[in-house]
């Protein structure tokens, strides 16, 4: 275990130093570029030049990207136009907004799609198998804004039983303590902010969750049914084993190999996905503010904030390959 995780830590090496090239070259390719972002599109050329050689803009680009790296590996994301704070600490901020989000359309994502994709392989051909083909079929094509500024519309605006924007109401007065508000109200027993944050995020969270629930049913229940078609199986309940026993130890255990690698590659994309989610329901976190700083042209947040969600990304995939191994022993073998 301990020398697949190291090699899977090597070979993030080459990953994020080619993902760091190719986000340097495409931020430079931007239309305006840092200059006209700090000084505005009236700024003259002499004003231009001037902030460009106080930036070093004006020197080769492999000259500027190693002075990227450079600060990179001192941990500098450098500071953010918008705000004129460290990019670092803008992350940190918003991060456990997002992470909140994220691990509640995951949440909602497996707990109904596992299920509800094994359920329509076990009675395959039955009205079940067929809402939740069709279901999940709907889910992938339906956009998330768009799904989202119909949940917000209905149950928010029309109906009132959601809040429509923001992680907390703003009568709540709750202690921060961790940045995750619904952890936060459970540390300090203030119940009723834990529960508002809670509220808070159910529309979100569904919006968010509604491409990998779909996504999660398509897979198991394809797998599920592959399954159910093994010589293995067929030997297990030949043995009489009950059906418990099979289902659990042979059926659901084998058929969630490509569910857990499809899982650990839709957590990466939430983070994407929230960039949207958040925007309809002003949600606090960074995928907002990514949106925000893309509308800015505020560089050194959208190059750091990008930065920081692809390792989040590869980190999450290297999870993904360390639980893989744990569930089959042959990928540690290989």
């Amino acid at each position: 275990m301990l020398r697949l995780i190291v090699r899977r830590l090597l070979q993030l090496i080459p990953t994020l130093l080619g993902l760091t090239v190719l986000l340097f070259l495409w931020i430079h390719r931007l239309p305006g570029g840092p200059a006209s972002a700090l000084l505005g599109e009236r700024a003259t050329e002499a004003d231009r030049r001037q902030i460009e050689a106080a930036l070093g803009l004006d020197q080769p680009l492999w000259v500027q990207y190693g002075r990227w790296i450079e600060r990179l590996a001192r941990l500098d994301l450098g500071t953010s136009t918008q705000t004129s704070r460290p990019v670092w600490e803008e992350f940190t901020l918003r991060f456990p907004a997002t992470v909140e989000l994220g691990l509640t359309a995951l949440l909602i994502a497996v707990v109904v799609g596992i299920p509800l994709g094994y359920f329509a392989a076990r009675r395959r051909g039955s009205w079940l198998d067929a809402a939740a083909v069709s279901g999940s079929l709907l889910g992938v094509c339906v956009p998330v804004f768009f799904l989202a500024l119909i949940l917000k519309a209905l149950f928010a605006v029309h109906l009132g039983w959601l809040p429509s924007t923001g992680r907390q109401s703003t009568g709540i007065d709750a202690t921060e303590v961790t940045g995750f508000y619904v952890l936060d109200g459970l540390l300090t027993g203030e119940w009723d902010a834990s529960w508002d944050a809670l509220k808070h995020l159910v529309l979100p969270g569904i919006a968010l969750a509604s491409i990998p629930l779909a996504v999660i049913v398509r897979i198991t229940r394809a797998g599920v049914l592959e399954v159910l078609t093994e010589d293995y199986v067929r030997t297990a309940e030949s043995k009489g084993l009950t059906r418990r026993v099979v289902r659990g130890r042979h059926v659901l255990r084998n058929a969630l190999l490509p569910v857990v690698t499809t899982v650990g590659l839709l957590t990466g994309s939430l983070l994407s996905g929230a960039v949207l989610t958040e925007s309809v329901f002003a949600f606090g976190g960074i995928g907002r503010f990514v949106a925000e700083a893309i509308d800015a042209r505020d560089y050194p947040t959208m190059m750091g904030f990008i930065l920081l969600i692809a390792l989040l990304y590869v980190l999450i995939n290297l999870m993904v390959d360390v639980a893989y191994s744990v569930i089959d022993p042959r990928v540690r073998v290989n």
